[in-house]
């Protein structure tokens, strides 16, 4: 069985189509490694969390080797502005922050010798 490397996250994610960085990778590592897309549209920090344990079983209980790694990808639901059309998407700071080291924390647990690389979204300007 080929190692695998998941990616975790939201419609960044799921975005897996010609030109994706899901794409690219799954392209760079054929018939090496299986890159395994878990993104979902809508998601924030908040749902990822009710999911983490279904999207990553231990690897123990499963039987199968550990991912060479994951993948990390929340933000840009969790940043809609709680004023506008995304306000139930929205994720205050404080709780985002929280919610990533939660869904890290489990990982650790249930797969200790991952590699994660977590991404986040940039600043921007609100004009």
């Amino acid at each position: 069985m080929r190692p695998k490397i998941y990616l975790f996250g939201d419609f960044i994610t799921e975005s897996f189509g010609d030109g994706g960085w899901g794409a690219s990778l799954a392209n760079h590592f054929s018939r090496t490694v299986d890159v395994v897309l878990r993104g979902y549209s809508g998601y924030n920090t908040r749902l990822a969390l009710k999911v983490v344990d279904r999207v990553f079983p231990a690897a123990e209980s499963s039987g199968a080797a550990a991912p060479l790694a994951v993948t990390v990808f929340f933000g840009a639901n969790d940043a809609c502005l709680p004023d506008r059309y995304g306000a139930f998407q929205h994720v205050p700071l404080d709780e985002y922050k929280r919610n990533l080291h939660s869904i890290v924390a489990y990982l650790k647990v249930k797969l200790p010798s991952f590699t994660s690389l977590i991404y986040t979204t940039t600043k921007f300007a609100n004009t």
